[in-house]
């Protein structure tokens, strides 16, 4: 049954030689790891409105200023990373660069912080997402935490079943938002060059100032603050770096005309959806109580989203076509962006388990030739995430984007230290003069998100930003103690200069608890392994079953010595192990080979019946230095043996 549950969610596997036919063409690429920066202009605008909010209507006017310098940003951010596809095709990113360039100590760092921005990239998006589908079907709300989880489950199962026919399946839903964006924006600017400006829903309400009359430094950090919330319109734009191996060939080329295309798209939405919004006089608050003028219970928390409003304003009503075309494809890509993760924190987590830095777990492919233990972990945590927070999207983005610019500053310095290392060495002076203005754009980069990140932490760091800055150090930590691990048992591991000692003796012991045709297969076992000494060894927990199993032993004529070991106390496991010691003691370069016998049974049931002292019995001789357990199975008829199973050995 489970077997054909996972066959029906994941596929059928793949061999491993057809990895090649999971390449992607760019214009599957483009939807698959450029769906979060793409998405993040349906909540990018109305994040900078909400922070403008605080003050009233009146810090409104700051909205354009604060879109410019986001929009700059995100062209420089993406000039940056094209450089970095061009330099490190193998994938690595954002963490590769640093890592080579600056040291382990600073790619762990990037690679923690990708990590966590990887987990809140999903559990934003999801949330987005839901928050959209709840604006155009209010009567959701309740149920808004169980739709997120039903939404990152269904993800969860597209992308185990591998990154190509999830690519095909997100690609109509991408393309559309697309469509339906540019439409809507070209609209709504055309309306409002005829002179029929779109009015929002919105546009007669006033806000309620949380801070009111501020003025001087206060503005300054309400739109730095403002600033910040916008700049979530840079998220994902790394992931495409940590995917060019994704890519068909020329790799590093088609991922740098994927990223331009992604940058161009990006910035024309995100400016476009600005300047409608501000046209149709779109307000918004966190609390829909602010809102003098708010119809109905603002208690319910039913407050339509910016893109939502602009798209009623520019299609005239909430009743549209237009409205519900915009609102079912954003809704839709707000919940495939958390693809981007899904693609990024598995292929991540691949190199950094390769790397040893995390369990080598996550470096396994799957049945799809999809990393799927990287994807299950990352669904796991988004989800405890998003039930956590409640779903909320204003209370998880503030613990979003402090780990994207932190990676975004250490990659572009790490290029900066890159193209002086090549300038060192670099005699032509024509390519002189690109690797110059190579090392411009990336300076230029580096210094643009070091100065966001700090207007990011200081701006958001008490409304949650701390939890990110506490869950980075964590994670630097864990990893750091994982590589060290692995380091030491490699070294523990290591052949021995002279070759391995053999051992003077082996002794096997067979534990018996009653004489069955299991017992007589392990006893034929252990003879025809030629021990120094063979023992058959029964636990006493019963007197009269001792003395019967000793008289059955001797009318069947077994050839091999059974020792009866005295439990007033009814434990079996301790004279077991207190024998074993026994066998040792004096000769330590002696080895002791441990026969169990075993059911295998075929149904989850019978496990709970039978085996559980030997599995006991297991877990405590494993830890006996020179102590080899070895198991000896007994097919029950429940689990039929395969056709053409050797006969049952004799004793």
């Amino acid at each position: 049954m489970i077997a054909w549950l996972k066959r029906l969610v994941v596929g059928r596997p793949l061999r491993t030689d057809r990895l090649g036919e999971t390449l992607l063409p760019k214009r599957l690429a483009l939807p698959i790891f450029a769906s979060d920066p793409l998405s993040s202009v349906a909540y990018a605008t109305q994040e900078i409105l909400l922070v403008l909010a605080l003050g009233g209507l009146a810090y409104l006017y700051l909205t354009p200023w604060v879109a410019l310098a986001v929009t700059v940003l995100l062209a420089v951010v993406t000039l940056s990373y094209r450089q970095v596809v061009r330099a490190y095709p193998s994938g690595g990113g954002s963490y590769e660069v640093a890592s080579r360039n600056l040291g382990r100590r600073a790619g762990l760092v990037v690679a923690a912080a990708l990590l966590v921005d990887y987990v809140m990239t999903v559990a934003v998006s999801v949330a987005a997402g839901v928050d959209n589908i709840i604006s155009a079907v209010p009567a959701l709300n309740p149920y808004r935490v169980a739709l997120n989880i039903l939404f990152v489950a269904v993800l969860t199962a597209m992308n185990l079943r591998g990154v190509r026919e999830s690519g095909r399946a997100f690609a109509v839903p991408t393309y559309l938002f697309i469509a339906g964006v540019l439409a809507m924006v070209l609209a709504g600017l055309a309306e409002a060059a005829l002179g029929r400006a779109p009015v929002a829903e919105s546009a007669g309400w006033s806000v309620a100032a949380q801070h009111a009359g501020l003025t001087g430094l206060a503005v300054l950090l309400l739109a730095l603050r403002a600033f910040a919330s916008g700049c979530t319109a840079l998220t994902g734009v790394e992931a495409i770096s940590n995917g060019v191996p994704a890519f068909r060939a020329p790799k590093s080329e088609n991922a740098a005309r994927t990223l331009a295309a992604m940058g161009i798209l990006a910035i024309t939405m995100f400016a476009g959806l600005t300047a409608v919004a501000l046209i149709a006089r779109v307000h918004v608050a966190e609390n829909p109580c602010d809102l003098s003028g708010f119809p109905g219970d603002c208690a319910a928390g039913a407050q339509r989203t910016v893109i939502a409003q602009v798209a009623a304003a520019v299609f005239g009503g909430p009743h549209s076509v237009g409205f519900y075309f915009v609102q079912a494809t954003t809704a839709l890509i707000l919940i495939l962006a958390a693809n981007t993760a899904f693609n990024g924190f598995p292929l991540l987590g691949a190199i950094l388990a390769e790397e040893r830095f995390l369990p080598r777990q996550l470096h396994t492919r799957g049945d799809r030739l999809a990393y799927s233990n990287g994807i299950l972990l990352l669904a796991l945590i988004a989800g405890a995430l998003i039930w956590a927070f409640e779903g909320s999207v204003t209370r998880l983005i503030q613990l979003y984007i402090l780990g994207v610019f932190t990676s975004f500053t250490l990659s572009q310095a790490g290029m900066v230290r890159h193209w002086n290392r090549l300038l060192r060495a670099e005699r032509d002076r024509l390519a002189r003069r690109r690797l110059h203005r190579a090392r411009a754009v990336n300076g230029a980069g580096a210094l643009c998100t070091a100065a966001v990140l700090v207007v990011v932490l200081a701006t958001k760091f008490t409304h949650g930003a701390y939890l990110v800055v506490i869950a980075m150090p964590l994670l630097y930590l864990m990893m750091s103690a994982i590589r060290r691990h692995y380091d030491r048992v490699s070294a523990e591991l290591e052949p021995e200069p002279h070759g391995e000692v053999l051992p003077a003796r082996v002794h096997a012991v067979v534990l018996v608890s009653r004489l069955h045709r299991p017992a007589l297969r392990a006893l034929a076992f252990a003879r025809a392994g030629r021990p120094d000494t063979l023992t058959a060894v029964t636990v006493a927990t019963s007197p009269d079953e001792a003395r019967a199993l000793q008289v059955r032993w001797v009318e069947r004529g077994v050839p091999v010595p059974l020792a009866v070991l005295d439990s007033p106390y009814r434990d079996i496991t301790g004279p077991i192990l207190q024998y074993v010691r026994e066998l040792r003691d004096g000769a330590p370069r002696d080895a002791v080979a441990v026969y169990i016998p075993e059911y295998v049974v075929g149904r989850w049931w019978e496990h709970l019946l039978h085996n559980q002292s030997a599995l006991r019995l297991k877990a405590r001789l494993l830890f006996q230095p020179q102590v080899m357990v070895i198991s000896v199975p007994w097919q029950l008829h429940s689990r039929p043996e395969p056709a053409g199973a050797a006969a049952t050995m004799g004793v």
